[in-house]
């Protein structure tokens, strides 16, 4: 049969939460975006199960925190216990901080949440086609675009796809990685693990204290929906074929209140807790995102987190070449700004993992002791550290889209950007900052209006003199000036005709401590974040 040709500005591949997100985004951005997912249907396992503050900010932006929010557990979930097992009394807990109850730095919470009840959440959030059982089996860069051969895993069929770039979400085993040869640094496979998700009524046992996990020395228990529902997480055994799971979990629960509770086990999935980040992000006009960029292993929730922020940041950038408003150059900053938060966040993610086993470990030993073990165990790290805010908040950008302080005034080249490192070495404390290459920190506009609702398909100049920068605003549809309450513009490093430019990420990217140096200092910077655009899309 020969082969159809279909033309779109963004082929996307790999429906989950990442790949969802892109396609939401670009369609805000009046890009033409197909998506393609090799499986017939969303995941129906539950996966990552931790929506963090930085991504829900993002989905605030999508109007859709509150729908994730609604599905979601309640914020005293938002805890890690540490059990010999289930039933038995905490050793050792932690709070999510972000998740547990609000926090200052943002207007929104995360949640502890599924990704099979995302997902759906995300897919109604746009109306760009979705092709379930559609699988990428070559592609093709031209000059000018890449052509994608697609099958129908259920017919056989072959179509064609031409795009002007591709976003390849399609997780740790990526075929697009595979296909472009780019290699990857990191220890690789960690572990061979199995979920099992089941029912069971364990009501009895963690009603009076609910986490998002509880670590036993028998894997992981894991609530998966706030009306019933749960998932065991452990090594895959040796004879994973003809392991009986249910009485594998029931016995990992251990002797409790409802000694002798059967699970009654609907699917079993095993995976590989792979830990890498690819030595490139950016192939051409192809571009990797999420696990297929990172493989964050799963403790401390941030794998799917860092593939969202790729996305926020990527998607904007792919709609201003597109559009002509920006030029090609602007995509080589993708990854000039990711790969390093995908670094430390690999660094964060292995770090958990090691205090994780390491509390287990001291338990064990003092149960193997024979010594009568104390009621409780002293975490080897401190109540902050499953924080992790100034990782998620706290990342800085250095790259030709930063502008350091008094950038452009007469169209010149930019000074270095300021890069602080504010938060972004430990992974936990975070301290705002209005510092060019950073998040723009959450500030009240008015009782019920964040600084961060300012943000969306547009750059944003926040400053506390709109007037004195208006005859400046040349580009209207991109650009919109925001009233910045005086009491902020301390923070802020302002003066009183001080002004921020923000991307449409959140992400500063230029500041002017006092009045514009000049009366083209404005489209000069607009013109430098985003490359050299060209006369056409």
């Amino acid at each position: 049969m020969s082969l159809a040709d279909a033309e779109v500005d963004v082929l996307i591949v790999g429906g989950g939460p990442v790949g969802l997100t892109a396609r939401a985004l670009l369609e805000r951005w009046g890009v033409r975006v197909s998506l393609v997912e090799k499986h017939g249907e969303l995941s129906p396992f539950p996966r990552s199960r931790l929506v963090n503050v930085r991504s829900m900010e993002i989905y605030r932006g999508l109007g859709l925190a509150g729908a994730i929010t609604a599905g979601a557990f309640a914020p005293e979930y938002g805890r890690i216990r540490f059990r010999d097992t289930l039933h038995d009394r905490d050793f050792a807990t932690a709070a999510m901080v972000g998740i547990n109850g609000p926090i200052p730095e943002s207007p929104v919470t995360g949640v502890v949440s599924s990704q099979d009840r995302l997902e759906p959440t995300l897919l109604a959030a746009a109306d760009a086609e979705m092709r379930f059982g559609a699988e990428l089996v070559d592609l093709t860069e031209e000059a000018d675009s890449v052509v994608a051969v697609l099958v129908d895993r259920r017919s056989g069929e072959e179509t064609r796809v031409r795009a002007r770039y591709v976003l390849a979400a399609d997780g740790a085993n990526s075929t697009v990685r595979q296909r472009l040869g780019i290699g990857t640094t990191g220890p690789g496979a960690l572990a061979a693990v199995t979920t099992v998700v089941f029912d069971a009524d364990l009501d009895g046992w963690c009603a009076d204290q609910p986490a998002g996990v509880y670590f036993t020395a028998h894997g992981s228990f894991l609530p998966l929906y706030p009306e019933g529902g749960w998932a065991w997480l452990g090594p895959t055994p040796e004879d994973a074929e003809h392991t009986d799971w249910a009485g594998l979990v029931s016995r990992a629960l251990g002797p409790g209140p409802d000694a002798g509770v059967r699970a009654d086990v609907s699917r079993v999935q095993h995976w590989v807790m792979n830990a890498f980040v690819a030595e490139r992000f950016r192939h051409g006009r192809i571009l990797l995102a999420g696990d297929a960029a990172h493989a964050i292993p799963i403790v401390g929730g941030l794998g799917m987190n860092t593939g969202i922020a790729d996305v926020h940041n990527l998607c904007w950038k792919l709609a201003g070449v597109l559009q002509g408003w920006a030029g090609p150059s602007l995509l080589d900053t993708y990854e000039t700004e990711r790969r390093p938060v995908a670094q430390r966040t690999l660094h964060q993610a292995v770090a958990n993992s090691k205090l994780m086993f390491e509390a287990q470990s001291l338990r064990h030993e003092q149960l193997q002791s024979g010594e009568a073990a104390p009621e409780r165990v002293e975490l080897p790290w401190s109540d902050r550290y499953f924080a992790q805010l100034g990782l998620v908040l706290g990342a800085a950008y250095r790259s030709d889209a930063v502008l350091g302080d008094g950038a452009l005034a007469d169209g010149g080249t930019p000074p270095e950007p300021t890069d602080t490192g504010t938060g972004t070495d430990t992974g936990t404390d975070y301290v705002p900052t209005a510092e060019p290459g950073h998040r723009m920190p959450h500030l009240w506009l008015t009782p019920d209006r964040s600084t961060l609702d300012a943000f969306g398909e547009w750059f944003t100049l926040l400053t506390p003199d709109p007037a004195a920068w208006q005859q400046q605003a040349t580009a209207p549809g991109l650009l919109r000036i925001e009233r910045l309450p005086g009491e902020h513009a301390d923070l802020c490093g302002l003066g009183p005709q001080g002004a921020l430019l923000v991307r449409p990420d959140g992400h500063i990217g230029a500041r002017w401590r006092d009045r514009a140096p000049s009366e083209t200092a404005l489209r000069h910077a607009l013109t430098a974040i985003g490359g050299s655009p060209r006369s056409s899309p």
